[in-house]
């Protein structure tokens, strides 16, 4: 190293000579080397130049990746760098759930963190740890100030480490503290599996990370010592993962050398068709796919799939119409980049991806695929799917959208906090499934919300203030300002009475929440099943023979599959009437 140079010009040296040994080394091969160097030698250049001579103190690290960033972001979500500080939380979201810690999530309220979850047989509920405890020092560092991902980091380490936690439990007036070995925390990839209703298995499968088909496998096995009458595989929410784990999921249900999914991209060589390798598990039973808006990747390909080959009724929204596969690839200084490599084609040979990427309008945003590249496939028996839209079920279930009061009851944290305050006063409740809050616990909690704030804007009032400016701007409103008057005083009468106009609602969030506190996620989702439509539609689906059997062979209406393509069948005839018209 010269005597001379300062060791920021050395870095930049290193930079910039590594750059462009990156461009000769790869793009070698390529023609249009000569644009390829020159932008990175004008990339290094610049960042040169501006980390000597910029007025103020420059972090080069978060300099050059925003400037990475940017340049990704124009090509599509999926495609990320990952630096060396942020890899274990990529490998947590992307490749595995385990991680050292204590089994616990938190959110942060006002500038202070709570416990939000405890995770059950993990180290925090084994030590007391209560859901509502307000965390005020972790190692005796005050939390002032963090966020919940500082938090986080504190409290997360090696396995076996001591962490010292000073909380504030609701309802003491002394302060807890709690010394916790850290564990090996690993969260399922299958959050729940059972017997529901019409003894039906129930499998719920939150991602697609590692050994996610053994958890399937092994929660199938489980439930088939119940004999049950019919499979329900729940990919509500599932945002996918890795795509070998799907297609091993497929196999559980369809016999072995069928094709699952295909690979292509623009390199022949990260081009694959992936079948079946094994005998089933399950070949037989009546299946039935929950999917929603947020099921998207992995989900997509099992579901599609299994639709595509006649296997599984899907049932609830449509999904979420992600159809790309990516792939990591390792940079130096152990970071990584996450690129989109090619896009997959379910067995029919249609492609999910709703969203074009690579034809974006003039200011950037990013377009649907346009109806006229639309086009329709073939399911094993028949039917119509369509691909550029996602996968649209079998039998869509409309989504319930919570009322405005509700939502608002949620946000401001109070039913949350409700169900806080009926653990301290209650020791016990029944099993998940069967607990319900009786009339005078609901009015209980209609009194504990007086003079708390969560206030809301209907949607009747939105419109109504929507009339008032537009009558305002032109200069009308005087001539019904009365009649708005007595109107407004309508809606605000009316709105008094919201808590137990939508009470149903609220109490199926009440019960939800009270029953976690219990019986932790377990019993999150057994007080939910008396309330799921879904999942009812799924059990009524398979009792139904007749039903099951019409729509997966294409009866009637189950022949095309997606009302928004019958629609668009229905425009292309009509061109095409219009067309031959125009020729007669």
């Amino acid at each position: 190293m010269n005597k001379g140079a300062s060791p920021r010009k050395y870095k930049v040296q290193l930079f910039t000579a590594g750059l462009l040994a990156f461009a000769v080394v790869v793009w070698g091969f390529k023609d249009d080397l000569f644009q390829i160097s020159k932008n990175l030698d004008v990339f290094a250049s610049l960042y040169k130049e501006v980390n000597m001579n910029y007025v103020d103190e420059i972090n080069s690290a978060k300099m050059v990746k925003t400037g990475v960033d940017a340049m990704l972001n124009g090509l599509d979500p999926y495609t990320e760098f990952v630096p060396e500080s942020e890899i274990e939380d990529y490998k947590l979201h992307y490749v595995s759930t385990q991680y050292g810690g204590i089994g616990a999530s938190i959110f942060s309220r006002d500038d202070k963190v709570y416990i939000s979850d405890v995770f059950e047989g993990f180290p925090a509920e084994k030590n007391d740890i209560r859901v509502g405890d307000q965390i005020v020092k972790i190692n005796d560092i005050d939390l002032n100030a963090k966020n919940s991902d500082q938090v986080s980091m504190l409290l997360k380490g090696p396995k076996g480490g001591t962490v010292k936690l000073l909380l504030k439990r609701p309802g003491e007036a002394q302060p807890v503290v709690k010394n916790i070995a850290r564990d090996e925390i690993k969260q399922p990839n299958v959050s729940y599996y059972g017997v529901v209703s019409g003894n039906m298995g129930y499998i719920k499968l939150d991602k697609f990370l590692e050994r996610s088909a053994e958890e399937v496998t092994n929660a199938l096995v489980a439930v088939k010592k119940n004999n049950p009458s019919g499979i329900i595989l729940d990919l509500r929410s599932n945002g996918g993962g890795i795509l070998q784990e799907a297609v091993k999921i497929v196999n559980l249900f369809v016999p072995k050398g069928v094709k699952v999914v295909s690979q292509i991209g623009k390199i022949k060589e990260k081009n694959f068709i992936y079948t079946t390798t094994n005998t089933p598990v399950e070949p037989e039973l009546p299946l039935v796919v929950l999917v929603n808006s947020r099921s998207a990747s992995a989900s997509e390909i099992v579901a599609g799939t299994l639709q595509d080959l006649d296997r599984a009724v899907i049932i609830g929204q449509r999904s979420f119409g992600k159809g790309l596969v990516q792939q990591s690839f390792s940079l130096p200084y152990n970071s990584l980049v996450k690129i989109t490599v090619a896009k997959y084609y379910t067995a029919s040979g249609r492609c999910v991806q709703e969203l074009d990427y690579a034809h974006r309008n003039n200011d950037g945003s990013v377009v649907k695929v346009a109806d006229s590249l639309i086009h329709e496939f073939k399911t094993k028996n028949g039917r119509s799917v369509f691909d550029g839209s996602g996968v649209y079920p079998d039998l869509e279930i409309p989504r319930d959208k919570f009322a405005r009061v509700t939502q608002a009851l949620v946000g401001k944290l109070l039913v949350f906090d409700y169900a806080t305050k009926y653990k301290q006063t209650h020791s016990k409740i029944a099993d998940a499934r069967s607990f319900a809050l009786t009339d005078a616990e609901y009015e209980d909690f209609i009194k504990y919300l007086a003079g708390k704030d969560y206030k809301y804007t209907t949607v009747s009032e939105k419109l109504l203030d929507e009339l008032k400016a537009q009558a305002t701007k032109e200069k009308q409103f005087t001539e019904v300002q009365a009649e708005y008057d007595v109107l407004r005083n309508k809606l605000l009468n009316s709105k008094k009475n919201d808590l137990r106009q939508h009470k149903q609602e609220i109490k199926e969030l009440l019960e939800n929440e009270i029953a976690a506190r219990y019986y932790y996620e377990k019993g999150r989702y057994e007080a939910h099943f008396k309330y799921d439509k879904e999942l009812a539609s799924a059990v009524q689906t398979m009792q139904n023979k007749l039903l099951l059997a019409s729509i997966l062979k294409g009866e009637g209406n189950y022949k095309i599959i997606g009302k928004p393509r019958t629609d668009l069948l229905a425009k292309n005839a009509a061109v095409n009437s219009d067309d031959d018209e125009d020729e007669d």
